[in-house]
């Protein structure tokens, strides 16, 4: 039998977890990626001239699949920092426990008894069973003072839309409803158990977060700066923008639906409207290094507040000090646009100022502090946006690429909130179909 000829489409972590799992299997693939770098969305920027490593946008590994644990680790040959999880979060002048609504003790006392009498109220009822968007299970679950004050506000700043426009099928762990007790003890207690559904996380001593997939991309067939601009299903034929063109058996691709439906032969007027209803933010990643290393204690930082340029804080010194150089720290600001709801109006170092200029205003940085790295990312796919449409259209797009024989994999290929092992796993779950097939 001759081997099966497969095109894998982007190189992050569910591309090259299909490509793992083909390679397990004894089957050769080739992987192609627009970018001059392998790694997606894990790749890691190595700044020599400063000494620091910013991976593109925050990635920590937390599963608690062994397996993928153990896989990481043997990546990296057992050199990794594990560490507990430390977050916290800042409400206009109050740094504030996470989750914010077990841990009340630090914000304004007005807004704390307000907050405490709707959890009360909302106490007395059950939670709303199918609720019709994500803010009728805010107030339901929090009530109406606290959802709209915290999760409503940085839900707008993260998704870039309204939460009465979002579903609440991308939850999952992410929201702690606590009790009644542990919201009365929060209130009055500084100190409280943790109960963040990351207890702990890994990250590689050494080189960033894609030294996790180094041994993946050094194994696998891989093409660079290879943009797909056309794939022909009938032909089984993917055109490159450089003028390249490969046939394949079978396809797998991690390409964002928004820009892979466009580039696909004989797609339906409606799956292409489909897709362009497709919503997702992009973000500018805003980082900065700094002699010091003595700012935080926490590993992330959420911010509510609506007139501060960033919506979240990491500290790439405290995944690892191999990160910076030593004694220097660093911090990475995440600030959130899209298309169809925030456009970014600016360059993405227009942004580098208004963001020290906030750290400066929250109390991270010093008026005196020296700058020793500062550069902005554009980073065109962040998060998915559940709203109202994605839950409409999505399914009629899975469904065409189904019938095209065109396997979709990973946060952008099934269109959901994956954490990174979830996009191995995805891109291992679209090559074991494959096999089947076989």
């Amino acid at each position: 039998m001759t081997s099966p000829n497969i095109v894998v489409i982007g190189t992050g972590m569910a591309g090259l977890g299909a490509a793992h799992h083909f390679h397990e299997a004894g089957i050769a693939v080739r992987a192609f990626d627009k970018n001059a770098h392998a790694g997606g969305h894990t790749y890691s920027h190595v700044y020599s001239d400063t000494g620091f490593i910013f991976d593109e946008g925050p990635h920590v590994s937390f599963s608690k699949d062994t397996r993928i644990q153990d896989l990481l680790a043997g990546n990296v040959g057992g050199r990794f920092e594990h560490m507990k999880v430390d977050v916290n979060n800042y409400y206009y002048g109050a740094w504030v426990k996470h989750p914010a609504q077990a841990n009340l003790h630090n914000i304004p006392q007005d807004l704390k008894v307000r907050c405490i009498l709707d959890f009360i109220e909302a106490s007395k009822t059950e939670m709303v069973e199918k609720p019709r968007n994500y803010m009728e299970w805010l107030v339901s679950a929090f009530g109406e003072t606290f959802a709209t004050h915290f999760p409503a506000v940085y839900g707008k700043k993260y998704h870039t839309t309204e939460a009465e426009n979002m579903s609440t099928v991308w939850m999952g762990p992410r929201l702690y409803r606590p009790s009644l007790e542990e919201v009365i003890r929060g209130a009055i207690f500084e100190e409280t158990k943790d109960v963040h559904y990351i207890p702990n996380f890994r990250y590689p001593s050494e080189g960033g977060f894609v030294s996790y997939l180094t041994p993946f991309i050094e194994k696998t067939d891989i093409h660079l700066n290879h943009k797909v601009v056309e794939i022909d299903p009938a032909s089984k034929t993917v055109t490159f923008e450089n003028g390249a063109r490969e046939t394949y058996d079978h396809l797998v691709s991690s390409m964002p639906l928004p820009e892979l439906i466009p580039v696909i032969k004989g797609v339906p007027d409606d799956v292409r409207a489909a897709a362009d209803k497709l919503a997702c933010t992009s973000c500018v990643t805003v980082n900065v290094g700094l002699p010091r290393n003595d700012f935080t204690q926490a590993a992330w930082t959420y911010i509510y507040d609506e007139d501060i340029s960033f919506t979240r804080l990491s500290y790439p010194h405290k995944m690892s000090p191999g990160n910076c150089p030593p004694g220097a720290g660093a911090i990475q600001a995440e600030c959130y646009y899209s298309r169809k709801y925030h456009p970014l109006t600016v360059s993405a170092d227009d942004l580098i100022e208004p963001v020290i200029s906030d750290l400066k205003k929250i109390g991270l940085l010093r008026d005196d502090d020296e700058i020793l790295h500062a550069d902005a990312r554009f980073i065109p796919y962040a998060n998915v946006i559940f709203d109202l449409d994605r839950e409409e259209v999505l399914p009629k797009v899975h469904t065409w690429l189904d019938a095209a024989g065109i396997f979709y994999a990973g946060r952008y290929g099934e269109w959901g909130y994956q954490w990174t092992d979830e996009s191995f796993k995805s891109g291992e779950r679209a090559a074991r179909q494959i096999l089947e097939r076989l």
